[in-house]
């Protein structure tokens, strides 16, 4: 029960003014009256700038084409390391494009790695050190890889591999080294590195 000295509040404002009634929803639910022809033209000045935009990218600054990088300082780290004979590769037409490199110590050998786009646009790999083959081969090509027969290149005998998916690999077994080209190239351009390889 209330107390009897509490006065009900008075709902008229103090400048005498009654409130005024909630505006009334617009009809539709709120939804804006516009029509498809506007939402079109909407979008249209929204997707304009954006072509413009990736034209320009592609056409002027290149972005489609990778980043070629130069081996040369990984290169002479691997050979200034003297782990093992590091081999470049020496005549490859102009369409390969070397797009990585890296050399890298372990605990388990020392490993030179060097990537490659293949002027039909294909990714290889050229890896080569002193880590023994029994744990370089499935760190590179997987656990399942195996020699898919010999073939000889310059009077050294390379082994065909299977590898990742589609991936197949070229390897040099060498008492100081092992050699692995991989890639998802054809043979051709696998044949054509690997053959490189001095």
């Amino acid at each position: 029960m209330e107390p009897a000295d509490r006065v009900p509040a008075d709902p008229t404002p103090p400048d005498g003014q009654p409130p005024s009634p909630p505006s009334a929803a617009p009809a539709g639910g709120g939804r804006s009256a516009r029509s498809p022809k506007d939402m079109a033209l909407s979008l249209l000045v929204l997707l304009i700038p954006i072509a413009l935009l990736v034209a320009f990218y592609r056409g002027f600054l290149g972005g489609e084409q990778p980043t070629v990088v130069d081996p040369a300082p990984a290169v002479e780290q691997a050979r200034a390391a003297d782990a093992f004979p590091v081999a470049e590769p020496s005549g490859l037409g102009d369409g390969w494009r070397t797009v990585n490199a890296r050399f890298r110590q372990s605990g388990d050998g020392s490993t030179l790695r060097l990537g490659y786009l293949t002027p039909e646009g294909r990714g290889v790999q050229l890896v080569q050190g002193n880590v023994p083959a029994e744990k370089l081969l499935p760190a590179e090509l997987t656990d399942q890889s195996r020699p898919q027969g010999a073939l000889d290149l310059d009077g050294r005998s390379w082994q065909r591999y299977t590898a990742r998916g589609s991936e197949r690999a070229l390897v040099l077994l060498e008492p100081d080294r092992t050699v692995i080209v991989v890639g998802d190239a054809g043979e051709t351009e696998l044949r054509e590195l690997a053959d490189a390889v001095r």
